[in-house]
C-alpha cells in the first residue's frame, strides 16, 4: 500500500473514536461538549447536535476506511496503525472531556 493509505486509515480512526462519545451522549439525551458549542469544544451542545455529530464522524471514518483501509491477510501494519489511532484519540478525548466535565 502507498504510504498515504496508512495516514488516511489513521485519520479515519480518529473520526471513528471521536464519534463514540458524541453519539452515545446524544442518544442518551445528555448535553455534551462539541465543536458547535460556545465556546467550541468546552460548552455543551444539545443531545440532537451530538447524535448527528457522532454519526457524521462515523460516516467520515467509513468512507475513508472503505477507500483507504487495509485489506487482505498481509495488511497487519495497517491494522496496527488503526488500533494506534483509536488508542491515541481515546487518550486525548479522555483528558479533554475529563477536564471539561470536571470543571
Amino acid at each position: 500500500m502507498p504510504w498515504y493509505y496508512y495516514v488516511l486509515a489513521f485519520v479515519a480512526c480518529l473520526f471513528l473514536t471521536n464519534g463514540v462519545p458524541h453519539f452515545v451522549q446524544g442518544v442518551s439525551g445528555n448535553p455534551f461538549p462539541s465543536p458547535f458549542a460556545s465556546p467550541p469544544g468546552i460548552g455543551n451542545s444539545p443531545p440532537l447536535v451530538n447524535a448527528v455529530w457522532g454519526f457524521a464522524n462515523w460516516v467520515a471514518a467509513a468512507v475513508l476506511l472503505w477507500f483507504f483501509g487495509p485489506a487482505g491477510p498481509g495488511a497487519w501494519a495497517g491494522w496496527i496503525l488503526i488500533g494506534a489511532g483509536m488508542l491515541l484519540m481515546a487518550l486525548m478525548l479522555s483528558r479533554h472531556f475529563g477536564k471539561t466535565r470536571a470543571g
